[in-house]
């Protein structure tokens, strides 16, 4: 049976701070050995290309599917009849990491972690039963789990604890087995 990647969205108000909590918590796992793929939800549409390049170009054409690819990293655009659910991006990222982090995605399926700032407001977009857990600079009369706004190292530690499957220490070889 095939163990489904775990997902989790940042969610909240525009300028609360969702990427840079999410640099962090990347940055965190990561320091950690586990291995993430970050899902950006953009509902006005984007363009990763830029006029002219040879890419941009490409997918002027007609083409359905545009992949750039150097010896450390490749993109690959391509167009859809509709906007693909978490699910269907899951598929298509096809394994090889240990957790899928989305930022944005607040009507979706999947569990959440609120950033709320003061400044934004006093009340939470999402309701209890779909939270994970609030980052944030002040209380809300919840029961889910709170962290500051900077508490990355927290948040991965209750992700490790509560979200990710357990990562198996290698193997060694022992005497006996050489």
């Amino acid at each position: 049976m095939e163990t489904r990647i775990p997902f989790v969205s940042i969610v909240g108000k525009s300028d609360v701070g969702k990427t840079t909590f999410l640099e962090k918590l990347i940055r965190e796992l990561k320091g950690r050995g586990y291995r993430v793929a970050v899902i950006k939800h953009d509902c006005h549409g984007f363009d990763i290309d830029h006029p002219g390049k040879d890419t941009w170009r490409m997918a002027e054409a007609g083409s359905d599917v545009v992949v750039i690819s150097s010896p450390n990293k490749m993109a690959m655009i391509k167009r859809t009849d509709h906007e693909l659910s978490l699910d269907e991006l899951e598929a298509r990222i096809m394994g090889g990491v240990d957790i899928i982090l989305t930022e944005g995605y607040k009507h979706g399926d999947k569990p959440k972690i609120e950033i709320s700032r003061k400044a934004a407001g006093n009340q939470l977009l999402c309701s209890k039963e779909d939270l994970l857990a609030v980052v944030t600079d002040q209380h809300f009369d919840i029961d889910v789990p709170f962290f500051g706004l900077d508490d990355a190292r927290g948040m991965a530690d209750y992700l490790v604890d509560h979200v990710l499957v357990r990562k198996e220490a290698p193997e060694v070889p022992s005497a006996s087995n050489k």
